[in-house]
């Protein structure tokens, strides 16, 4: 036994580095990125002890069997749905094609799978009780169907009044659908939904595939927060359903979040991108309604639906066309900075061209290595002459892009290596300089509660916070 003990620990030890090279050489064969793949590479290389677990939940992030799955799975439903003669839009994206804003994104028309729109209406949203307030009254109002997707649904107070609401409306005949993460309601029980599908509630758990390895697999996550009631109402931002989002739940209270709610063409769009998610679960449509007809006048608006399904990287791309197209300001909030190079780089050339950037950020971490590495970056950012501020008051997570005076962009997307590309996002873009006008209002007074990162601020840093800060940066591609 003495003689095998050592010897047996020997042979795990050179197992373990055997796997975390083979591991070490698939990151590098199919890790999106140049620096995701070397991230995961010397890592499994050096401390495959520590990565390997790590690899098997995070890694594989281009995992062809599910993209390609995922991709007949979204072409068999575009099929079914072309039966029901969807997208009569001409008028609305003839009209679109003649607002000069819009044709400044110019690779915006290709870039997203759906039309610019027209005759749309807008409103605002600002926090939880103006937002849920605004789904539960449209909710109520329901005659028809009612599509709800998020990322997150916990089982609290604002859970159970969803709940409640839901199983009320199906009672009443209405025809109720309710998509949720897997990995992002990894909380919510069983509890929770028996009753809504004894109810006659449809609900199904958004994941990536079945099977056990699988069920490892956290990436590919669907980070996307719609509901549309009728065909008529739609909403999109960056709430999900929680007492958090309600900004009165320590430690992060006050919560700071956007959401926008839409009426007219743009809503069929939400529909089709629901449709899609789905589809993948359950292999069945939803109700998909059109009304007779829209109103003649409203703003610009295109759904900008992206995930690691599309055939190039729609959401970074989206960030790198929008910033470039700006000639006067580019302002974004997100709660996580870790850009990639080529926003990066498009953020810096905006500076060099005059462009007024900012970027609003939140003060208080809710995942610290995340936290750290958006902190080096934002000191690097500040240093390339961009404007950087933290929220003071609470936890900053709202998804909002201003481009110059009519462009604006509100939905699920980060700033982040995660949403650019491994999540599956939503953002609704508006062309419209009165509504530009409400979200400069919004961002300025948010700017107004919000300290500025200095230049000079980094140099105040511990050196142990700044080596952390380090680190976190070299595994930000993989977080």
């Amino acid at each position: 036994m003495d003689f095998f003990g050592p010897h047996l620990f020997a042979y795990l030890i050179a197992l373990i580095h055997s796997l975390g090279t083979i591991a070490a050489i698939h990151a590098v064969l199919t890790v999106r990125t140049a620096q995701g793949s070397i991230a995961w590479a010397l890592s499994l290389v050096f401390i495959p002890y520590l990565t390997l677990i790590p690899y098997l939940v995070f890694g594989r992030s281009s995992f062809d069997a599910y993209i390609k799955a995922r991709r007949q799975a979204n072409e068999e439903m575009r099929k079914a749905i072309a039966d029901l003669d969807w997208r009569p839009w001409v008028e609305e994206a003839l009209t679109a094609r003649a607002s000069n804003a819009y044709a400044s994104l110019r690779a915006m028309p290709k870039l997203g799978r759906m039309p610019c729109l027209a005759n749309n209406q807008v409103r605002l949203l600002i926090n939880g009780h103006s937002t849920f307030d605004a789904i539960f009254e449209a909710i109520r109002t329901a005659r028809e169907a009612v599509l709800i997707q998020f990322f997150i649904i916990h089982d609290d107070q604002l859970g159970r009044r969803l709940q409640t609401l839901l199983m009320e409306k199906s009672a009443e005949g209405v025809a109720i659908y309710l998509l949720y993460d897997r990995i992002g309601s990894h909380s919510l029980p069983y509890s929770y939904v028996e009753p809504l599908r004894d109810a006659g509630v449809q609900v199904e758990a958004f994941a990536t595939r079945s099977g056990w390895l699988n069920r490892f697999q956290v990436n590919f996550r669907n980070h996307r927060k719609i509901v549309v009631v009728d065909g008529l109402q739609g909403f999109v931002g960056g709430h999900n359903v929680g007492d958090e989002y309600m900004g009165e739940k320590p430690p992060l209270a006050p919560w700071r979040d956007t959401h926008v709610a839409v009426s007219g063409p743009v809503v069929a769009c939400m529909q089709e991108s629901f449709a899609e998610d789905w589809f993948w679960a359950s292999r069945k449509l939803p109700p998909l309604i059109l009304p007779q007809s829209y109103p003649d006048d409203g703003v610009l608006c295109q759904l900008l639906a992206s995930g690691p399904a599309d055939p190039y990287e729609t959401c970074s791309l989206f960030f790198v066309e929008a910033i470039q197209s700006a000639t006067e300001r580019v302002w974004i909030t997100s709660p996580y900075f870790i850009p990639d190079e080529a926003v990066f780089a498009a953020l810096r050339l905006a500076v060099l061209r005059g462009v007024d950037v900012r970027i609003l950020l939140p003060s208080r971490p809710d995942h610290r290595i995340v936290y750290a590495a958006s902190s080096l970056y934002a000191f690097e950012a500040v240093r390339a002459g961009v404007r950087v501020f933290r929220y003071q008051p609470g936890f900053l997570h709202q998804k909002v892009v201003l481009i110059d005076s009519e462009i604006s962009a509100i939905g699920s997307a980060n700033l982040d290596n995660r949403s650019f590309r491994l999540n599956f996002e939503v953002m609704l873009l508006t062309v419209d300089s009165t509504f530009a006008n409400e979200v400069e209002h919004m961002l300025n007074d948010d700017f107004a509660q919000a300290h500025e990162i200095a230049k000079g601020e980094s140099r105040k840093t511990h050196r142990l916070q700044q080596l952390g800060m380090r680190i976190a940066r070299l595994i930000s591609p993989i977080l």
